[in-house]
């Protein structure tokens, strides 16, 4: 039955991936060199039997071996082009926003986000707000959340007995929506508010799925509870900046610094802005780094070497700054941020990239062919498949942090689009540094503080999400070790 429905998701996915691509095929392209091998219908409709035995990274595997790096999928009229391998990714990574863009493949968020807001709005008011983004996530800005982040760790596993079993999904869907409501949203939610704003939060989340991203617009009940939930969260965001206003109180949180923010002519972000990037930062950074953290957890207690020496760096840390724990140190650990890398490129959140080619543009294999890739064409470029190919990452299938080590570096010796999980150049992830430092805090935490065992099968990956994680619960036996003892 689970294969079953796997199969379907998968089916379900692929069909999704070319609902979005009939948006943008409508004029039939003309080729001045030589187009990429086309995967028709005909041989999409054979593939579909597969689901029930493959899932949708191996069928990529599959297409991959097959045609190569490049090659264009053709489902009775619309057409994708696919690009796998650093060497096809230049242009897909840092071409000019006029010549390639991310076009209407996030239009689904403009409900969740609001007109005026990223998607819903200009190129150039949108740029401009990813700076407001930048300024609140620089590394000089995100020294201030390491304490705080430090105490809503701290504050809820003392909650967590001596020993017992816990769903790791679950706890961590939790704690990091404590530590955002802390960070992003402030003090006064999350002292007085977070109740009632991780409930309108939920409803908004919960349709982030493939039928609300096809039809965001359809009054379907998920869709209505998550419009009414956006206004409700806008009045407490709206609410909490101007009561900061008016008594002149300044804090340090991304709220704030998003309030302060002001656009190049000088004027300020709006009410409606502000609570627009707020639930942005959110979707972007919260679903995502839940669903990593767990898989951490199921990599890591899957594999006693990598378990043991993320533990044993711990001990190394808690003697070296004497149970102490700042930005600096969180910066030294080094085993356990090469443990995260290592989860993210086998179980990255984001399977696919799609860009929409405004202009054509040429790309060169490293077999030495070239091909032509037409204007209006979407492009897509599987993360689960450039992060598995076996000539950058030695035996891609195993779980080997080291292989981002300063004697390796597998990551960099194919060139800087060899790892893809954040994005990279142009289109990198803003919040890669904040998803990094929250996953250092929550599990250098659990290391030093708890034996943990996983307790049940290793999950599988749940297709059916946009934002993939790990399919039911992850089971966790847990042993508290004591108090940061420096022996451990």
């Amino acid at each position: 039955m689970d294969m079953a429905r796997g199969a379907v998701c998968c089916a379900i996915a692929i069909i999704a991936i070319m609902a979005v691509v009939t948006k943008f095929a409508r004029t039939r392209p003309m080729y001045t060199r030589r187009p990429p091998p086309v995967v028709n219908g005909i041989a999409i409709l054979k593939l579909l039997p597969k689901l029930f035995t493959k899932d949708l990274p191996a069928i990529m595997c599959d297409l991959h071996e097959k045609y190569g790096s490049v090659f264009t999928i053709s489902l009775f009229g619309p057409k994708v082009t696919v690009l796998i391998g650093p060497e096809v990714l230049t242009h897909f990574f840092q071409g000019p926003e006029l010549e390639i863009s991310r076009g209407n493949t996030f239009d689904f968020t403009v409900p969740m986000f609001g007109q005026g807001v990223l998607y819903g709005t200009d190129a150039a008011t949108r740029n401009e707000q990813i700076r407001f983004f930048i300024e609140a996530l620089k590394p000089s800005k995100l020294r201030s959340h390491v304490d705080p982040m430090l105490q809503e760790v701290e504050d809820y596993f003392s909650k967590w007995g001596d020993e017992g079993i816990v769903d790791l999904k679950q706890e961590f869907q939790k704690i990091l929506m404590f530590i955002a409501s802390r960070c992003l949203l402030g003090k006064e939610v999350r002292e007085k508010m977070f109740d009632e704003v991780y409930a309108l939060w939920k409803d908004i989340k919960n349709a982030v799925n493939l039928f609300s991203a096809l039809f965001p617009y359809v009054p379907v009940p998920v869709n209505k509870r998550r419009d009414r939930a956006r206004v409700e969260l806008t009045k407490i965001l709206s609410a909490t900046a101007r009561s900061r206003k008016s008594s002149n109180q300044v804090e340090e949180d991304t709220l704030q610094k998003l309030v302060d923010s002001t656009y190049k002519d000088g004027r300020p972000t709006s009410e409606e802005e502000v609570t627009g990037l707020i639930i942005a930062l959110l979707f972007a950074g919260e679903s995502t780094s839940s669903g990593t953290s767990t898989w951490i957890g199921a990599c890591l207690l899957s594999n006693v070497k990598w378990l043991t020496a993320a533990t044993e760096e711990q001990r190394h840390i808690i003697r070296k700054y004497k149970g102490r724990i700042d930005y600096s140190v969180l910066l030294e650990m080094d085993t356990l941020h090469n443990c995260i890398k290592e989860t993210l490129r086998m179980h990255s959140a984001a399977q696919v990239l799609m860009r929409k080619a405004h202009k054509q543009f040429s790309v060169h294999t490293k077999e030495g062919k070239e091909y032509e890739i037409p204007a209006r064409r979407t492009i897509l470029s599987p993360i689960m498949i450039n992060s598995n190919i076996p000539s950058i990452f030695k035996d891609p299938h195993v779980y080997d942090p080291d292989r981002f080590g300063p004697n390796r570096q597998e990551d960099k010796v194919c060139g800087k689009f060899s790892y893809t999980s954040f994005g990279c150049g142009r289109f990198a992830c803003i919040g890669e540094s904040f998803a990094y430092l929250q996953m250092k805090v929550i599990w250098s935490h659990l290391l030093r503080n708890f034996e943990l065992k996983l307790i049940s099968p290793f999950p599988k990956t749940d297709w059916s999400k946009l934002s993939v994680e790990p399919k039911g619960k992850v089971m966790v036996s847990y042993k508290r070790r004591g108090y940061l003892a420096p022996n451990l």
